[in-house]
């Protein structure tokens, strides 16, 4: 059989979402590295909601009509029940109880509408709160068929708020294709309702330009914060907080592309703003920031010089035991192992494990299963294989029962697959391989590159356990995604074309016999065999 080529695999998966960087979040091409699944959602923007006044009634006389649901009084009375005791942290069966009784009695007593639609997403919210997240979603699906935008602003403001919470809710159950569908009709509803160049357009899109960071589409991603960005210039003075906030997710973005000259560009505008505006924590989040990109352009010994000032102004500010402070660690940890200090390397990795082991109150499970995850990337460097391995697992069992972190757990499920090829345990890497798979595929994100390099890797890993067939379905649909988005000429593509040359090679089409079953399996081979020729020339 030819040789196989494995496509570059990333070491940790996504997303969803992110709260501008108060992390040090990176992405490196050259690895595939995708989003940090450490970027956290902003708040979904909105409107001011409506409020629904409730009845200046007492309790008892309100009990008297309850045997009619239909009292236009018992609606308003039951939601404020609802909320209250939700704000109390009494029991949420009771409060989920009140708010459905109060959609019951606003669907009877008037019919859908406004208010009808609050009491719905009010006991969606109670659904989530209580981590059911499927029984949110026909909720939250009712309370926008309930209401018109074109009736007026109160139903614009409740059905915008509407679709921003049911992509919320699909964000948190890893459906990331429905949860940007579900945005793109908040931010079209309130576009139409408060005009282009409206400030709270421009939050909007900069939360949708978030959601495709996660998803990884940064073309799309790159406009709307180029949109979000040419608002806030319209409504602030020059050099303002929401401007700098615009700069360091496009920053982001265009290191994701592997543009990190503009990338920097970027930073360095966002910076200033910081500096000038005394936020020295977002000054130290950036120089991390700043520390990414001079590593992704090998220059080794800028990237340090950042990281260690972000490390003196966190440790001012957030103590020495900070989770914050094992994440610069790590990133000084990658430092020394690419430049090959393997000692220090290791040091600054023990020194972030100490931390993870006891983490400060807080701290989010996220950021450290992330933190493992990339702990682990430094010790296979090392080749550490079963240390790497254990850090992966701990990762997997903090995730394990943390909603809306499928494509997390995708991406480590992906990188323990990769380690066990690597060790030649074929039957746990495909195991690890097909998990990952069909977590991507049920959170919709089958047309990444992230997910055409992990169907690559399977593929690797059932030919060597002579699935052949199996192995050419899924270079097959690795080869169709990557030529989508990176082009016939990436190195990733051309891998899975020389793989599927041997997958056809070992069914039985041989390069220069006579058994060629297919057109498709002559293209391949003339492909292999001319990149063979080009190499052997060269």
């Amino acid at each position: 059989m030819l040789g196989l080529v494995s496509a570059k695999t990333t070491p940790n998966a996504t997303p969803q979402h992110v709260s501008f960087p108060q992390n040090d979040n990176c992405i490196h091409k050259k690895g595939y590295e995708t989003p940090s699944p450490l970027l956290k959602r902003t708040p979904s923007p909105s409107f001011a909601k409506p409020k629904i006044k409730p009845p200046n009634k007492t309790l008892q006389e309100l009990r008297t009509h309850e045997s009619s649901l239909d009292n236009p009084d018992l609606g308003p009375f039951l939601l404020k029940l609802a909320i209250d005791t939700v704000a109390s942290g009494d029991d949420h069966n009771k409060a989920l109880d009140y708010a459905a009784r109060a959609s019951i009695s606003f669907e009877k007593s008037s019919g859908p509408g406004r208010d009808l639609a609050m009491s719905l997403q009010v006991e969606a919210a109670i659904y989530c709160s209580m981590g059911r997240l499927e029984d949110a979603i026909p909720v939250l699906k009712r309370s926008i068929e309930a209401l018109d935008h074109k009736n007026g602003s109160d139903h614009a403001v409740a059905k915008f708020s509407g679709f921003m919470q049911l992509g919320d809710t699909y964000s948190m159950l890893g459906r990331v294709d429905r949860s940007i569908s579900s945005y793109e009709s908040g931010l079209k509803i309130q576009t139409e309702t408060l005009g282009d160049w409206d400030p709270s357009v421009a939050e909007t899109c900069r939360y949708l330009a978030e959601a495709y960071v996660q998803a990884m589409q940064f073309d799309e991603a790159e406009k709307l914060c180029q949109r979000s960005l040419e608002i806030h210039r319209v409504h602030n003075a020059p050099a303002s907080l929401e401007e700098a906030g615009d700069r360091r997710l496009m920053a982001l973005i265009y290191e994701a592309k592997g543009d990190y000259e503009s990338a920097l560009e970027h930073l360095v505008l966002a910076s200033m703003v910081m500096i000038a505006a005394g936020q020295e924590n977002e000054v130290a989040a950036i120089d991390v920031s700043v520390g990414n990109i001079y590593v992704s352009l090998c220059r080794f010994d800028e990237a340090i010089f950042s990281y260690q000032k972000a490390l003196t102004v966190f440790k001012s500010i957030r103590g020495d035991d900070h989770s914050t402070i094992a994440s610069v660690y790590i990133r000084l940890a990658d430092v020394y192992c690419k430049t090959g200090k393997l000692r220090e390397s290791k040091s600054y990795c023990e020194n972030a494990l100490r931390i993870f082991s006891k983490p400060v109150r807080g701290s989010a499970t996220e950021e450290i299963a992330s933190g493992l995850t990339e702990i682990s990337a430094i010790y296979q460097a090392l080749n550490e294989h079963v240390e790497a391995l254990k850090l992966l697992d701990m990762a997997m069992k903090l995730l394990k029962d943390t909603p809306g972190q499928h494509s997390m757990i995708a991406g480590i499920e992906a990188h323990m697959g990769v380690m066990f090829y690597k060790v030649g345990r074929y039957g746990e890497a495909r195991s690890s391989f097909k998990n990952a798979v069909a977590k991507l595929r049920a959170s919709g994100e089958t047309r990444s590159v992230f997910f055409g390099i992990v169907l690559n890797q399977m593929g690797l890993a059932s030919a060597q356990l002579y699935r052949i067939d199996e192995a050419a379905q899924l270079f097959q649909e690795a080869r169709e995604i990557l030529e989508q988005e990176c082009g016939s000429c990436h190195l990733d593509t051309i891998g899975v074309y020389s793989n599927l040359a041997a997958t056809y090679d070992a069914m039985g089409s041989h390069l220069f016999g006579f058994i060629i079953p297919s057109n498709q399996a002559k293209l391949f081979i003339f492909y292999y065999a001319w990149q063979s020729f080009c190499i052997g020339w060269f």
